[in-house]
């Protein structure tokens, strides 16, 4: 799928990885997605976007609000330590949020900061093969290695090839990524947009005449 994709296009996909780390979170979210649409770089999208009246400081401020944030408990290298010997922390807070709501391992204001980082890392680091840390420490140096992307950021990127395809078009671009967000309809990038008062098929609308204008 992502040979269809133009080089705009990519952009947005390797920008929404830039702001999920900016955010402090360890995965990419349509909300990411949304940020990196509204980017200049991104063409069409953020006129688009810009002229409904969304704002990117709107929309790191919904994020929050919404409770699209998790608490930066561990930072990145925790979290693999954790993935290295079986626990997916992903997997751990979505079941305590499924039992006890959103928003459960958030800290107080007044909680004191979790640093038990570094022990747990020493500990791992002892029980992981060799050519486990040679492979850590690569990812490092390139800038920390991919995000993984939450199921319904990959619906969206599904999404933005079938648009494609109805739209009879021979390419995947930054335009048919926001219509398969605006399409996807139930993230948090379609919340966000939903919050400011605009309907997500007037999004669409606006869209499909940028796409036509331009043709």
């Amino acid at each position: 799928m992502f040979t269809r994709f133009t080089t705009s296009a990519r952009s947005v996909v390797t920008d929404a990885q830039a702001q999920a780390r900016a955010l402090g979170d360890c995965r990419v979210g349509t909300e990411h997605l949304l940020l990196a649409l509204l980017s200049p770089d991104s063409g069409r999208p953020a006129a688009i976007l810009g002229d409904a009246g969304v704002a990117h400081d709107h929309v790191v401020a919904e994020i929050e609000r919404l409770g699209g944030r998790r608490p930066a408990l561990l930072g990145p290298a925790d979290v693999e330590a954790l993935r290295a010997i079986g626990i997916d922390l992903d997997a751990v807070v979505a079941a305590v949020e499924g039992s006890f709501g959103p928003g459960a391992l958030r800290p107080s204001p007044t909680a004191a900061p979790v640093t038990f980082g570094r022990r747990l890392r020493r500990r791992v680091r002892r029980m992981r093969p060799q050519h486990v840390l040679s492979r850590r420490r690569r990812r490092r140096r390139v800038g920390g290695g991919h995000l993984p992307f939450t199921p319904r950021s990959k619906k969206v990127l599904e999404l933005s090839l079938r648009e494609s395809l109805r739209l009879r078009h021979d390419h995947i671009g930054p335009e048919h990524i926001l219509l398969g967000l605006l399409r996807e309809g139930e993230g948090l990038a379609a919340q966000i947009l939903v919050s400011t008062g605009l309907t997500l098929d007037d999004l669409r609308q606006r869209t499909l005449r940028a796409l036509d204008a331009a043709a």
